[in-house]
C-alpha cells in the first residue's frame, strides 16, 4: 500500500536496467519513488495502468535517461583524497604503505580529514557511486560518518586499529599517529572498535554503518585479525582488511609462519561471511575454495594492482577463479594515492577485459559481470543486498539516471554492453540516494564544491610538506621482514 507522501514517478525512461537475478532489462520504462524506496518498476503502461500517479504526486517525463543502480565501492579510503598524483607509480606496495602512506596519514589532522571525506564523498556521486566501504579513519570514525552523511552518499565506516608496530619508527611517523591506531594488545585494539561501532553504526537514519575495521597484514597480530570478525559477528555487523594484498606480503607470511596470509587466518577460523578481503591478490589455488567454503568476500582493486603491480593479471591472480567458485568479489577504487582516482565506474571496462586479455580468452568476465560486481555483489559483500544494488520494489533508490543524448550513447544497441564499453561517467545526468537527488547539472547539491576544492588543496600542499614526503623518501622497504 502506498504511504500519503508524495510519491515520484520517473516515467518514460528508455531503460532500466535492473541488476536483478535475471539480468532484466526494462525498455519505454518507469519506476516509482516513495520516500526512500522503489515502489514500482516496470514498463511504463504496466506501472501506470496499475498505479496511476494521484494528483499530489510528481511526475517527471524522463524521455532520453536510462536508469541504472548506484555502484557500489567495497574499499576505498577516504582519509587519503588529498594525497592525488603525490606518491610515485615505480615503488611497490608495502613500501608505498610504510614509507609514504603512513607518513601522509600521520599528518592528516581532524579539519584535513573532514575536508578529505568531503572531498572524495563528492567525487564519488559525481562517479555514480552511492555507497562505499571506507577502510578506516585516521581520526575519529565520526568524522568520516557526519561528513559522508552530511553529503549524502550511503557507506560504511570504521575506526582503523593495529597492534603490532615497527621496533623503529620509520621517517615520517608521528608519535601521536602510532598512539592512535597501535593498540598494546588485540584486546584493548577490539574495545576501542567496538566502542565506535555502538557509537556510528545506524547513523543518518541507517544510511551510515560502522564496522570493526582493522589495517590488517604485517602490522597486525593473529588475534587482531581473527578477533575482529569475531567482534563484528557478536554486534551483527562486518569487518574488512587488507591480506594478500602483493606476493611480498605472501613471501614475509611463507617465511614467518610457513603459510600464505588467507592460509594462516582460515587455518584458525577467521575466515566467514562477514569478512571483506581488500586485494586477495596473492592467493593459492587452494584458498579460492577456502574462500568459498567461508563465504568470505573479495574488493577486487584493478587500478591499484595495475599502479602498484601486485600481479592481479600474473600467475597469482586468481579472481576469475574466485567468480567460479561462487565467492562474492565486489569493485573498489582504493584510495587516491594507490589508484589514482575514486572513480568506480573506470575499473569496469578494466575488469571487464584484463583477463581476457591476460589469458587470452575472450569468455572471462566480460560487462555484463562487470556490472554486477560493480552494484549486487558489491552490495552482497557489504551484507546490504537486501536493500541496494539492484533496482527492485522494496529496495532503497539509490541509483545514476543517464544522458543518452550524449555522444557516447549515440548510436547504441545492449545497453549493458554500452555501460560497461562505451559509455563514461560524462554522460551522468543525475544520482540519487535514498530517494534524494544528491547530484544533477553538474554539481553535488549539498556542497560549496568550489570552496572545499580551494581549501582541499591548500590542505594537502601543507599535509606533504609536514610529511616530509619527497625525493629522500625511501623507494623500497625491509620493514617487517
Amino acid at each position: 500500500m502506498s504511504s500519503t507522501v508524495d510519491r515520484t514517478y520517473l516515467r518514460n525512461l528508455d531503460w532500466i536496467v535492473t541488476v536483478d537475478a535475471t539480468d532484466t532489462v526494462v525498455r519505454d520504462a518507469t519506476v516509482v519513488i516513495d520516500g526512500d524506496t522503489i515502489a514500482a518498476v516496470g514498463t511504463t503502461d504496466e506501472v501506470l495502468s496499475q498505479d496511476p500517479p494521484r494528483r499530489t504526486d510528481v511526475v517527471i517525463d524522463a524521455r532520453g535517461l536510462g536508469l541504472s543502480p548506484g555502484f557500489i565501492d567495497t574499499h576505498v579510503h577516504l582519509s587519503e583524497t588529498l594525497s592525488r598524483a603525490v606518491f610515485p607509480d615505480n615503488i611497490s606496495t608495502r613500501t608505498w604503505v610504510f614509507h609514504w602512506g603512513k607518513p601522509f596519514y600521520a599528518h592528516v589532522g581532524v579539519e584535513d580529514e573532514g575536508v578529505s571525506v568531503r572531498l572524495g564523498a563528492a567525487e564519488m556521486l559525481r562517479n555514480g557511486t552511492t555507497c562505499f566501504l571506507d577502510m578506516g579513519a585516521q581520526n575519529d570514525p565520526g568524522i568520516t560518518a557526519t561528513g559522508a552523511a552530511e553529503v549524502g552518499i550511503r557507506g560504511v565506516v570504521g575506526r582503523h586499529a593495529a597492534d603490532r608496530p615497527p621496533a623503529e619508527l620509520p621517517p615520517g611517523w608521528s608519535p601521536e599517529m602510532v598512539e592512535h591506531h597501535f593498540f598494546a594488545n588485540h584486546v584493548e585494539a577490539l574495545d576501542a572498535l567496538g566502542d565506535a561501532v555502538r557509537r556510528w553504526n545506524g547513523h543518518a537514519d541507517g544510511r551510515i554503518r560502522c564496522w570493526v575495521n582493522i589495517e590488517g597484514k604485517e602490522p597486525c597480530s593473529l588475534e587482531l585479525h581473527v578477533g575482529a570478525r569475531a567482534l563484528a559477528a557478536e554486534l551483527g555487523v562486518g569487518t574488512t582488511y587488507h591480506l594478500a594484498s602483493s606476493i611480498e606480503e605472501a613471501h614475509v607470511s611463507e617465511k614467518k609462519y610457513g603459510k600464505w596470509p588467507i592460509s594462516r587466518i582460515g587455518d584458525t577460523d577467521g575466515l566467514g561471511p562477514n569478512l571483506v578481503l581488500a586485494h586477495a591478490v596473492a592467493v593459492a589455488d587452494a584458498e579460492v575454495e577456502l574462500l568459498s567454503s567461508t563465504g568470505t568476500s573479495v574488493a577486487f582493486c584493478p587500478f591499484s594492482s595495475l599502479k602498484l603491480g601486485k600481479g592481479a593479471t600474473s600467475s597469482i591472480g586468481r579472481y576469475p577463479e574466485m567468480l567460479e567458485a561462487g565467492v562474492t568479489v565486489g569493485l573498489g577504487t582504493d584510495g587516491v594515492a594507490a589508484a589514482g582516482n575514486m572513480n568506480l565506474m573506470r575499473q569496469i571496462p578494466v575488469v571487464a577485459g584484463m583477463f581476457k586479455d591476460a589469458r587470452l580468452d575472450e569468455s572471462l568476465i566480460g560487462a555484463r559481470r562487470a556490472l554486477r560486481m560493480a552494484t549486487i555483489d558489491g552490495a552482497r559483500a557489504l551484507g546490504w543486498d537486501d536493500e541496494i544494488g539492484s533496482i527492485e520494489v522494496g529496495k532503497q533508490a539509490d541509483f545514476v539516471l543517464w544522458d543518452l543524448h550524449h555522444p557516447e550513447w549515440i548510436p547504441y544497441g545492449d545497453p549493458v554492453l554500452a555501460l560497461g564499453w562505451s559509455a563514461s561517467t560524462a554522460s551522468i545526468s543525475q544520482t540519487w540516494v535514498a530517494g534524494r537527488l544528491v547530484y544533477r547539472d553538474g554539481a553535488v547539491v549539498s556542497l560549496d564544491e568550489k570552496a572545499l576544492r580551494a581549501e582541499a588543496t591548500a590542505r594537502a600542499r601543507a599535509i606533504v610538506a609536514r610529511a616530509g614526503l619527497g625525493a629522500q623518501t625511501p623507494t623500497s622497504t625491509v620493514l617487517y621482514d
